[in-house]
């Protein structure tokens, strides 16, 4: 799948009833008609097959926000990577910082969720970040490779991939690095994925974490950012295509 740039993603996370999410998804099908980046939008787990009748006729996106490490089994209340295929999804979330340190989802359940996800032929959103307490001890880079490392399969290819860098001490407080730290770390990311993978500088690099209209243009201009992944502005229609036409997009 090709992802051309700007990349940008918005995860609605726990948010949208139908009536709602039907709206939203609507509003920004009626300006997404034809694409020059790639727009993507990741509802709840009940909303993906509705959005993903919206917008068919465009060119967006639609992905899950998670899946289950196998296909199918005795595993109440979850939801499989076929099963997000079979809704209309053609992209997932996996990795969310909001799921290992809030549910306490390890780098191994990752990577078997990655590798699930991959063999539904969906393109995998793998978030990787540090929490506070590593930043301020300089332990960010140490993390980020322990992730990265951690939560790939052995003998991944880049092609259905993307990497989103989200400092947990960014994601929904309204603050983020600087546009340096921001710059300095996707290029050590990007280095970190060259020695992992074959052909992994090739993979795009989103950077999320209170990413706002009034932010956004800037972040994306930093060379090694390839678009963002956006929260809480992606549940406003006029704020998320604002973001957007912030990197180029139209």
């Amino acid at each position: 799948m090709r992802l051309d740039r700007p990349v940008v993603f918005g995860n609605w996370k726990m948010n949208g009833l139908r009536a709602e999410g039907l709206a939203l998804a609507g509003t920004l099908a009626e300006r997404a008609v034809r694409l020059t980046g790639t727009l993507g939008i990741f509802p709840p787990f009940t909303l993906i097959h509705a959005v993903a009748q919206r917008v068919k006729e465009t060119a967006i996106l639609v992905g899950g926000q998670d899946c289950h490490e196998r296909a199918s089994g005795a595993y109440t209340g979850c939801v499989s990577a076929p099963m997000l295929a079979d809704a209309g999804a053609k992209a997932v979330i996996l990795g969310h910082s909001e799921r290992r340190h809030g549910l306490g989802e390890s780098d191994a359940l990752v990577r078997a969720k990655l590798r699930a996800a991959r063999a539904a032929g969906l393109l995998v959103v793998l978030c990787i970040g540090e929490t506070e307490a590593e930043y301020l001890a300089g332990a960010r880079s140490a993390r980020l490779a322990a992730q990265i490392d951690g939560s790939l399969p052995e003998g991944i290819g880049p092609e259905g991939l993307v990497v989103a860098y989200e400092p947990v001490w960014a994601i929904g407080t309204g603050r983020t690095p600087t546009a340096e730290e921001i710059r300095a770390t996707h290029r050590e990311i990007r280095a970190m994925l060259a020695k992992r993978i074959v052909g992994g500088e090739s993979v795009p690099l989103l950077y999320g974490g209170s990413v706002k209209p009034d932010n956004a243009a800037e972040i994306m201009a930093l060379s090694d950012v390839d678009g963002v992944l956006v929260g809480g502005a992606s549940l406003d229609a006029r704020s998320f295509w604002s973001i957007y036409q912030a990197g180029g997009g139209a």
